[in-house]
Parts: structure tokens; sequence; C-alpha cells
């Protein structure tokens, strides 16, 4: 049976709440446990798919097809466990089931209330999986003392009675501000924090603090005393060069020998950090430098990016380089020549996007790198933009578009390269689709396999004929156009099993351009960088060497 560990947060600011859960969860993997993290969020959302990338950053897809909250990114990065469907449930979604089932008359006609039909479903969630892990780190989103979270602080207290004694501890992350002009940290909003949660009846175990500045032992001792803590459980989370140094600060500070400490474990198996200690090395000793330019649409808010500038970095490692990322938005190549925005640059990548916004300017960033022979790894929408412009500037086909782009609009303009998916395989079924279904939970979502063309450059890349990667998407280059497009160069050398689904184009006389249907970064790992983005920032150096 798990021990649980659930994992709160008062006033947090950039080091929060999901990188202190994949942190620890490394932690206890190095010692040899076996782990599984999941994130209850209490916004109403009953699905991130539909949600703007502005409001809520990146979608995080998993193999099983779920649309989840990007920490989900971050466990699998320091963890290297999938996540599952399972690992994330919000407040919409934990209400629509207590709907149904009231719809349903599982509750035989009794009145409905938050306690205890929201809070069982809470629990009920919680239980899933308990007995395949060692571990299971719960993380609650938002702030201690939210409205939105209130229900599930009563599920995790009433789920910590529930079980055993010494089964379940309590993990609270605060802030404590710097005052440069008095010189001193501010111990206040901590101790208020605390105050809050032991109002709900939860009493935290272990305080992880927020700080830029070294906290005094006066200061760890005053926390301690106020907050009902044991001094050597006030951990410490300083400021960090690179988020992948965070197993090893932890450990330093005593993380995860305090939450041993809690549960009473003792003793416990030594920590084999290896994997980490050669991360930092690869962070922190370089052989140089490359400049990789994003063009997309959603610049402003570069969570929107989050994998993939994470696997940018994975791939940095593998090559003992520093990835220099800047994020150029396609909109300004709408009106103004991307020459001037892109020269310089060592790659290129266009990432997806939904809609028809800044689509001309990935288009041209595409031709761009064709023409200049630049290395371009296009991601979902970035392989559908060269396509349409290989359609367009090679093929012949001057009026190349998508219909997704004609079905915003309203009105006919494009020959439809890239067409709107309307039936796939999934395992032994076949999915259809239709362009006015609901917008949550049905593109084509999760892991799906491809065959690659023996050969090709991205077979050699993979080292492999057969891959597994993850998808989100409703649109898809339309096979017809494939052997115009074949006699121009353009080579389709990834398709799905069946034949009928391209999933990876490349131009066969250029140096490193590859477009890819699915999303590569999900999978991504610092001690296991995805071979796309390990060749990709490869030929990025290899560009440099010739500047």
């Amino acid at each position: 049976m798990a021990r649980y560990i659930f994992i709160t947060g008062g006033v947090v600011s950039s080091l929060g709440k999901g990188l202190a859960s994949a942190a620890l969860g490394a932690l206890l993997q190095a010692r040899g446990y076996s782990v599984r993290l999941r994130k209850l969020d209490p916004y109403l959302n009953v699905d991130p798919g539909t949600m703007s990338p502005f409001e809520h950053g990146e979608v995080f897809v998993t193999d099983d097809g779920a649309e989840t909250d990007l920490d989900l990114g971050h466990y699998e990065r320091f963890t290297g466990v999938a996540a599952r469907n399972t690992d994330s449930v919000s407040s919409g979604r934990i209400y629509s089931t207590v709907l149904e089932k009231e719809r349903r008359g599982d509750y035989l006609g009794k009145t409905i209330q938050v306690i205890p039909h929201v809070t069982n479903e809470i629990k009920e969630f919680l239980k899933i999986g308990d007995d395949e892990v060692d571990f299971m780190l719960c993380e609650i989103g938002g702030t201690v003392g939210d409205i939105e979270g209130l229900p599930f602080f009563e599920a995790i207290r009433q789920f910590s009675h529930d079980k055993p004694r010494g089964q379940c501890i309590f993990m609270h992350l605060t802030l404590l501000p710097y005052l440069a002009a008095s010189g001193e940290l501010k111990t206040k909003p901590t101790q208020h924090s605390v105050k809050e949660l032991q109002s709900i009846g939860i009493a935290p175990d272990i305080l992880v603090c927020r700080s830029e500045q070294p906290i005094p032992e006066k200061e760890r001792q005053k926390i301690a005393l106020f907050c009902n803590v044991r001094k050597e459980a006030v951990v410490a989370a300083y400021d960090l060069n690179s988020i992948y140094e965070a197993p090893l600060a932890y450990h330093a500070e005593g993380l995860d020998q305090a939450v041993l400490d809690a549960f009473e474990i003792s003793p416990a198996p030594k920590p084999d950090l290896s994997v980490w200690q050669d991360v930092a090395d690869r962070i922190h000793n370089t052989d140089g430098e490359v400049n990789i330019a994003i063009v997309g649409k959603y610049t402003q808010l570069e969570d929107a990016y989050k994998s993939i500038k994470e696997a940018l970095t994975h791939g940095g490692m593998a090559n003992r380089v520093k990835v220099n990322v800047k994020w150029v938005d396609a909109e300004v190549f709408d009106h103004e020549d991307p020459a001037p925005y892109l020269e310089g640059f060592h790659t290129i990548l266009v990432p997806g996007g939904f809609g028809e916004r800044g689509t001309e300017g990935k288009i041209k960033a595409a031709k761009f790198a064709r023409e200049r022979k630049i290395p371009y790894l296009g991601i979902c929408l970035g392989m559908q933009m060269a396509v349409i412009e290989a359609a367009r500037n090679v093929a012949g086909l001057n009026d190349a578009g998508s219909e997704e782009f004609d079905h915003e609009s309203g009105k006919k303009r494009f020959t439809p390269v890239v067409y709107h998916l309307k039936e796939w395989v999934q395992g032994n079924r076949t999915v259809a689709r239709k362009v006015d279904d609901d917008k949550g939970g049905t593109m084509r979502l999760g892991a799906y396999s491809a065959t690659l063309k023996e050969g090709s450059k991205v077979a050699g890349v993979y080292g492999a004929t057969s891959i597994e990667e993850r998808h989100r998407h409703r649109y898809e280059v339309d096979i017809k156009y494939r052997e115009q497009l074949e006699s121009k160069g353009l080579c389709f050398s990834g398709m799905s099993p069946d034949g009928r689904l391209p999933e990876i184009v490349e131009w066969a006389d250029h140096p490193w351009f590859i477009g890819v249907q699915f999303h590569p970064e999900l999978k991504s790992k610092p001690f296991a960088p995805h071979p796309l983005f390990a060749d990709f920032v490869r030929a990025a150096v290899d560009t440099s060497r010739l500047v």
C-alpha cells in the first residue's frame, strides 16, 4: 500500500509545487522507491484541452490520450514515469462525475452535497493504483484559502484519517520574502499560510520555504516554533540556474530525509544521485552554444511551449552545448520579410497551434529554412505549414492551404492540402469525428505507432523503422497529394501503420528539414533526450561551425 505525500502551497513564486513535487519524486526514486505523481486541479475546467494556452500554458498529453496540466510534464521529465489519465483531475471533472451519478440514480434520490459526495469522489480518485507504488505524491493546485480548493483540502484531510496512522504526510510550500531595505527575511507570510492550513484541519509535517537568500538559523527556528514543525523539516528552496539542479539542491537541504523521517522510515536506502550529477555536469560544462529560433503564435507566454523549450535543453545536454532560444512572433512575418529576424540562427523550429492567425508567417519561416538550407523542425501545425509551403512554392498548388482555415472563416479559399481528420484507427477500433463535434477530447490524442521509411533521415535519427509518439491534432496532411509532392523532393518518410496518415515529411536534398505530425517534445527527459531534439541540436552545432 502506498504512502501518501500531499503537497499544498501558500504564497509560492517561480519555484512552485510542481517542480518541488517532481524533484522529490526523483529523490525517492534515487533511493530505490517506486513513485507516482498526481495533480488535483481546483479549477472548474473539465478538460485543459479546451483552454487557451494564454490561460493555462501548455496542454500536456499522456500516452493514453488525456489532456492534462503542464505539471505532469515536470513529473515525467524528472521521474521517467509515464503519466496516465488517472494522474490528473479537476473540480470540473469531479463535479461532472457526481452529477452524472445523480442523474443515473446512484445516490437513490439523496440531496447531493459537497460533503460527502464531492469529497468522496475525490477520495476515490486518490485511491486509484495505490497498491502499485511505494509513494503517491499528490499536488493540490492553487493556494490554500482559495475557495475553489476547499473541497480538495477537506478530502485530503478526511483521507489522511481514513488511512492507517503514519500512512499520509503533508508538505507545504511557502514564500519567505526578502526586504532589501531592512536586509531581513519575513516569516509572517509563512506563519499565516500555515495558520490558514491548520484552520481547515491540516497540520503540515514539512515546510518548503522559497527564498532568494539563505535562511538564518534564527529564522529557521522561529518558523519551526510558530508553525509547529521540527526544525529539520524546514527546508529551503533557493534560486537555481536550472530546474534540473532541483533534485541535488533539495537533497542537500534534506528534503528526502525529512520525508523519510516523517514516515519514520529508518534505516532507509542511500540515494544514488549519479544520474542527476551527470545532468548537472552537462548543464555547467558545455563546449559552446547554439541559437535556435522558435517561430510561434503564443510567444507572449513561454509556458505555452514549455515541453519544447525543455526538450531543446535536453538536446543541448546530449551535445554538451548551451541552447539559446529566441521566441519569434509568427504574425510579424505577415507583413515583414523574415530574413532580418531569422538570419544568424543555427536552426528554426515551428511548433503546433490552432487557428489561422500567424500561419502565413510560419509558412514563410518554413520557406526561409528550405531555401537557405537552415535546419528546420516542424511540429504538428509546423509540419502542416511546411507541406503547404512546399505545395505552393515547389509543387505549383498556389492556393494550397488547410481546411481548418476555411472552417474558421466560413468560406472556401484554399485547395485543402491539410484536411479535417474524420476517421482513424485506434488499437482495434475505428474512431470517427465530425467538424462540429465538441472541442474537448475529440482530437486524435495519445500514443500512436508510425512506420519509417528505410534509409530516410528520420529513420537514421531514431535508429529504427517503427516508433510510437504522442499526438494532439484534428487536421492531417492529405495523402492524395503525396505523389505530387514527392516528385518535387518532399519525402513522406513516416506513415501510420495502415499507410493512410502521413506522420513525417522531410526534404531529401536538405541538410536537416523534418516535419512531424506528433509531439516528440512530450517524451523527452534530461537523462534521456528525445532523438529528434538531440539530432536537431547536433545539426545546429554543425551549422554554427559553418557560420
